[in-house]
């Protein structure tokens, strides 16, 4: 059988990279997938390639009402939501004290308020159902700081927050809530170049595995989180990063592959 057999799942972000890599991955695996996204054409694009199993919703994930919507409609048309992966995100490069109020607001809407909305939606569909699975989207950014990603950094280290006091809130109503903290993900954000072969991995020497990320690496996590495989996980922060959250690789120290 497979993994997520009959199951319904949102995915928020889900017109490209890692949201479409998950959204085509959990189809793959028996799920109905709502495609969920502010760009139209390439979501829709996105359910039409899934065909049956999917469908495209427009959804702004940092406004509530949208969420409610969303919720309501998926309700009336699926009956029920058993896995919700928090996806969507933006990043914004900017030094402290060049930081914008609105490009402040624009990260932490999309970032922070966008899972919790999610949750607090979708949280209650589980609750009543005393069953059901979210994954939040972080980052390795959200285990440490980095400089030029101060607003990006606060939003991913908040979502740990959130992940956590919601791991306590909703645990005793049956329903899991982990985080996933991918490190350089081969997308428009982690090669905004859009390099190709080996040069897209120049930049990651100092990490451990040598390499940038696939989507599908962050995708079979996501997926392993909302399978009943993971009955009994709650809370984890799973690094899909090659290791970098261990520390830089030196290659000049004693150990290195000749």
């Amino acid at each position: 059988m497979k993994r997520l057999h009959e199951k319904i799942a949102i995915i928020t972000g889900a017109a490209h990279g890692m949201g479409a890599a998950t959204a085509r991955l959990f189809a793959r695996e028996g799920a109905t997938v709502i495609v969920a996204d502010v760009h139209e054409s390439d979501g829709r694009s996105v359910a039409n390639e899934l065909g049956g199993a999917a469908s495209f919703y427009r959804l702004d994930v940092s406004i509530e009402s949208e969420w409610e919507k969303l919720v309501a409609a998926v309700i009336a048309r699926r009956g029920r939501i058993d896995a919700l992966v928090n996806n969507a995100g933006v990043v914004h490069f900017s030094l402290i004290d060049q930081l914008t109020e609105r490009d402040l607001d624009r990260v932490l809407g999309v970032n922070l308020k966008g899972p919790l909305f999610g949750m607090k939606h979708v949280g209650r569909v589980m609750k009543d159902a005393r069953k059901g699975a979210i994954v939040n989207i972080s980052s390795i950014d959200g285990t440490r700081g980095a400089n030029s990603l101060s607003a990006y950094s606060a939003s991913k280290w908040a979502v740990r927050g959130i992940t956590r006091t919601a791991v306590l809130e909703y645990g005793p109503h049956g329903v899991r809530i982990n985080s996933v903290h991918p490190g350089g993900i081969d997308t428009a954000m982690g090669n905004p170049l859009r390099l190709s072969g080996n040069e897209r991995n120049e930049d990651y020497r100092l990490v451990p595995l040598q390499r940038i990320g696939e989507p599908e690496e962050v995708a079979a996590a996501s997926l392993f989180l909302c399978s009943d495989e993971a009955s009994y996980i709650s809370g984890a922060e799973l690094l899909v990063d090659g290791g970098w959250g261990s520390g830089h690789y030196h290659p000049m120290l004693p150990g290195a592959p000749t």
